[in-house]
This record gives structure tokens, sequence and C-alpha cells, in this order.
């Protein structure tokens, strides 16, 4: 049982530590811990209730069988760059001073993890608990040469940072990407994490991202994904929020056969603030699974998530939120909605929000809905001349553009909205 257990695990273990050239950059002490827990738990099945509808194990059984590590190079990223921001390149996991912008903002600090000083080793899997879940243990244990991003106390970046993860694969290859994105005291940034496939050949991305918010900072976060038909993805947002912190964070996913994102905030002091919106439009086969964490630690704290879905063909949907309410958080304010549209009748979504509360003062909702492109809304387009083609993206475009709407940068905004073909 145990070996039939860890085999993927094994599996993993092996052929990534043959990749030539293999260096590691997590402290010892966690990088045991994370390939004992991994050798030990395995990677999830569905019958891990986490990933009931997400069985990432069998899916690397049968579309990574043949893992090479091979990776092509990246010689250019002109075609990706947004206007008006500063980029950031991250090729197959490895930072890339090269193909970065180089940085002149004060107050804003890049280092690549083989040359991070003793404090930011040890702000390495802090927070990312690697007993937690395989895949930061994964990652923990073959993470590339990512990068440290600190915004310094008291600066306000006037121009958003621009990070591309691109993949280039020439064969069957897992990809461990990994950063710490650190706001210290007062400070405030716009960031976007932004994932694309370049590759013809399989790709599967183990992200792993751990945010730190000092007292009084501010994070504007959006994460694009455009994994391709052959990108697999296992996205991890670990976040801590401190006192008047306010962290926000769009997710927009546009392509992938299969993305995960587990995104978990932890609201650590008192009177701080956290928003989660989230976006999908999934066709043929895909899996776009949505599972988000919000932990109020301490009183007088604020949430808000709303994720949406447009599901077609024989795709799924998953949405699994939960709101931890903990014993000293009193005075929280904590709400969470799913909605989708189905556009098929082979379409699935499968959503489960959930209350977890130990305080008796507070004002917490959940609420989830499914259902059809309204036939009354479609009646009233048509009976005034517009095609059905039309009136679908027209009423398509209406139920995402509550989520589209909170992106406040305009190439973005353009970006996405060309993307999902909604309009």
């Amino acid at each position: 049982m145990i070996v039939e257990k860890t085999h993927t695990a094994q599996l993993l273990i092996e052929k990534i530590s043959s990749s030539a050239g293999k260096v590691n950059f997590i402290n010892d002490t966690a990088l045991t811990k994370a390939l004992f827990f991994l050798e030990e738990k395995g990677i999830p099945t569905n019958k891990h209730e986490d990933y009931k509808y997400c069985n990432v194990d069998a899916i690397l059984k049968k579309e990574f069988k043949n893992i090479s590590q091979q990776f092509s190079e990246v010689k250019t990223i002109s075609e990706y760059k947004l206007e008006d921001t500063i980029t950031i390149v991250v090729v197959n996991g490895n930072y890339s001073e090269e193909l970065s912008d180089k940085i002149i903002l004060k107050g804003l600090h890049i280092s690549a993890f083989n040359n991070a000083d003793s404090e930011t080793k040890q702000m390495i899997a802090s927070i990312a608990n690697v007993e937690s879940d395989s895949f930061i243990a994964l990652n923990t244990a073959f993470s590339g040469n990512g990068f440290h991003l600190q915004v310094q106390k008291n600066t306000a970046l006037q121009i958003p940072i621009h990070i591309l993860y691109i993949n280039s694969v020439s064969a069957e290859s897992i990809i461990n990407t990994r950063n710490i994105i650190e706001l210290q005291e007062g400070a405030d940034a716009t960031i976007i994490e932004h994932q694309i496939n370049l590759s013809n050949a399989k790709a599967f991305t183990n992200f792993v991202s751990e945010k730190f918010l000092a007292t009084n900072a501010k994070l504007e976060c959006y994460t694009i994904q455009d994994e391709k038909e052959n990108g697999y993805a296992v996205v991890t947002n670990q976040v801590k929020v401190s006192k008047h912190a306010n962290y926000n964070n769009t997710t927009i996913t546009l392509s992938g056969q299969l993305v995960r994102n587990n995104h978990n905030v932890v609201l650590a002091d008192s009177n701080c603030e956290a928003h989660l919106n989230g976006l999908f439009k999934t066709n043929g086969t895909q899996l776009v699974d949505n599972h988000t964490l919000m932990d109020h630690q301490m009183p007088h704290c604020e949430s808000n998530e709303l994720y949406k879905g447009i599901i077609d063909d024989k795709s799924t949907g998953v949405f699994n939120g939960k709101i931890y309410v903990r014993k000293d958080a009193q005075k929280t304010n904590a709400y969470q909605s799913s909605k989708n549209i189905l556009l098929s009748d082979d379409a699935t979504i499968n959503t489960k929000p959930q209350l977890e509360i130990y305080a008796d003062d507070v004002k917490c909702s959940h609420g989830t809905s499914t259902g059809k492109i309204e036939e009354e809304a479609m009646f009233y387009l048509h009976a005034r001349g517009i095609g059905k083609e039309s009136a679908k993206k027209l009423l398509l475009n209406a139920f995402a553009g509550e989520v589209i709407d909170k992106i406040k940068i305009e190439s973005l905004k353009n970006l996405v909205e060309q993307k999902l073909n909604l309009i």
C-alpha cells in the first residue's frame, strides 16, 4: 500500500533529481522535511478531500509517463510585455536577469535566490508549510532559482511590476517555480503575475509564492494564467497580512488543460483586509479548480471573495472556499460568493463554500449559484435584432464584467478581454 501511495512522488523525485546542474536554494531543515513528507504522503489522489475533484496523481501518471526535463532557450519576450510596466522574467523556473528590465526604481529591490542573504533564506518556506501540501513539499525540494522581490519601507511604486513566468520545454517536464514577494511597513505596489506556456510538449508547473505584507502595506496583485492545451499547473499563493495591511488579488484563468489554484491568506493581525476575485472560462476537457482559505486570526478584519466560472463542452470547474474564523477574531466581516454559467449539458461545476467559525461576534456569509444563460434575456436581445452569438457574447461579457472591471491597468484589461473573446 505504501509503495502504491508514493509511486508517483518517488518517480518525480528520481526524474527531477537527475536533471543536470540542479542546485537547491532552500534551507536544509525545510528541504529534509519536504522530502520526508513527499515520500510519506505521495501526490494527492481523489481520495484526498482537498483534491476530490482534481486527481493530480492520475493525471501525472497518464500525461507525464516520460519526464525528460528538457528545456528550450527563450531569446525575446517583447511580444508579451505590457505598456507602462516594469518586466521581470522567469524562464522555466529560473530568474532571468538578462531578459528582465533593469530596475531603477527607488525602494524596489530584486535578487535571485542564488544571491540570497541569510534573511531571505530564512523567509523561504517560513509561511508555505512543507508539511501541509505535497506540491509545496515538491517545490521546496526542487525549486528553481527564483527571486525575492522587496518593496522597502514607505515606498509607493508608481509603476506596476509585470512578472512573466515563461515555460519553454522540448519534452515532458516538471517546472518548480518559486518566489518571495515582500512589502515592508507602509509599502504600496501593484504586481502582475503572468504565466505563459510556449511549449508544444507537455509542461507541468508547480508554482509557490510566499507573500508578506507588513503593517500598513498594500498589494494589488493580478494573476493571469495562460497555460495553453499542453499546460498543467498547480499554483500556490501563501499570503500573510499584517496590521492595517490590504491585500487584493484578481485571478484570471485563460487556458490550461489542468489548473489548480491554492490561495491561502492569513489575516494575522487586527484591522487588515483581503479580497480575492477569480474568473475562469473552460472548454474541451479542461479542469480548473480554485481552492481558497481565508484564515481570520485576529479581530476587526475583513475579507471578500468573488469567483465566477463560464464552463463549456465537457470541461469542469471547481470552487472550494473556506472562511476560518478563530476564537480571537471577533468583529470579523467575511463574505464569499461563487457564480457559474454552464454553456453545455456536459459541463460540470462543483462548488463547496465553507464557514468554520469559533468567534461569536462576526458577520459572515457565503453563497453559490449555477445556471445557464437566461432565456428571457436572450429573447429580449433577439427581439431587438441581435443575433444569437452576439447576444450570447453580450450576456457573458456582462457576467464576467464584474470581475474584469477589478483590473485597474488598462493594457492588462484589454489583453484579458481579447483573450477571453467575450466582446
